[in-house]
Formats: C-alpha cells, structure tokens, sequence
C-alpha cells in the first residue's frame, strides 16, 4: 500500500470516529436528560431514584443502558481515535486544531465516566469515592483545594452529590458536545482529499495554476 493511499486511509478513519463520537455524544446528552427528570442528586434519594427508573418508569432501563453504553464507548473510541490520528501524524500543521480537541475530549469523556460512576451513590461506590478522595487529597498544591470542591463540605453528602451531578450534567457534558462539535467539523476539513493538479505531457510536471 502507497504511502498516499495509508494516509487518505488515516484521514477518513479519523472523520468516521470522528462522527461516531459527535453521535455517542449526542445520544449520551439526550438520554442524560431523561434520566435527569427522575433522578434525585440527594444522599438518601440517589440510589432509590436509579432504582425507580430501572423497574418503574417506562423503558427507562432501556434509557440507561443507552446512556451507559454510550459513555463507555464514547471513551473507547476517542482513545482510538488518538491512535489514528498519532498514526498518521495529525497532530501537526493544518490537523492541531483536530488533535487538541480530540484529546480535550478524552480527557472530558473520562471524567464523565468517573462522575457517572459515583452519582449510583451504591455501598461500592461510596467507598471508592472516599478512596479517590484521598487520592486526589495528594496532588500537589491544588489537591486540598480540589477535595474541598468536590466535598462542598467537611464529609460526603448531600452537597458532594450535587456537585459532581452539576459537573458531570451541566459542566462535562457541555464541554464534550462543543468539543465533539470542534472535533468533527475540523477532522471533516482535513479528511478532504488533496487537489491533484493535471500533468502537463510534453514536460512530465504539474500544471501550475
């Protein structure tokens, strides 16, 4: 396979999971509104109000399963994607703007995925949480600071729920729509083929235009 042909190749791989993201995107933020109209971010109502929208509301574990999946995958393919793009050398020239954005929404699917994973506010996940708690306590300069925001408090509670629900609902999940957007409109540009000039026949060279 020519080196011109591998590359067109990169380039629309790229523009395809490129777009699969933008849609997993999408369907992530629509289900997530769904289930925002059931759920209760408070401590003693969380893990009840999952409960009610998987075995009561109508289809609504249906709805989750669609939201999770989606989640899940979005991560999977913006990890490929930063594969592809690394293969065929995108984060350079006319391709910045395609490989920032790709890996800024990465970064925000994860933390989606994190959040998520705590808002089940389930025996398991409380107890992870308090161990990411101290982990994040390590971090240099600003890890009290960020415990502190995440806490809302001086322990896990009702506050600490509503805001990792309005990062990862309102904060999260605006940023990866914009990005997804950036994302996909920028790898669309670049996935365009290069215009192939005529050869002129009594010189054998492009025809300059």
């Amino acid at each position: 396979m020519s080196t011109l042909r591998y590359d067109d190749l990169l380039r629309k791989l790229a523009t395809i999971l490129a777009l699969a993201m933008f849609t997993l995107c999408l369907l992530a933020a629509i289900s997530g509104v769904l289930i925002a109209f059931y759920y209760s971010p408070t401590a003693t109502n969380a893990y009840s109000s999952i409960e009610y929208i998987d075995n009561q509301v109508a289809n609504g574990w249906l709805v989750r399963s669609l939201h999770n999946t989606a989640g899940n995958a979005l991560i999977v393919l913006s990890l490929l994607q930063i594969i592809t793009m690394f293969l065929g050398r995108h984060m350079i020239g006319s391709w910045i703007v395609s490989w920032v954005s790709g890996i800024f929404l990465t970064l925000s699917a994860i933390g989606l995925g994190w959040t998520a994973m705590n808002l089940e506010w389930s025996q398991l996940g409380y107890w992870r949480f308090k161990i990411e708690l101290s982990i994040i306590e390590s971090i240099p300069v600003i890890g009290q600071y960020l415990r502190q925001f995440l806490l809302g408090g001086d322990s896990i509670g009702t506050i600490t729920l509503q805001h990792l629900f309005t990062i990862h609902s309102y904060l999260l999940s605006a940023v990866a729509l914009g990005l997804s957007t950036i994302h996909l409109v920028s790898s669309f540009l670049q996935s365009q083929p290069d215009e192939v000039l005529p050869i002129n026949p009594q010189i054998g060279e492009p025809v300059n235009r």
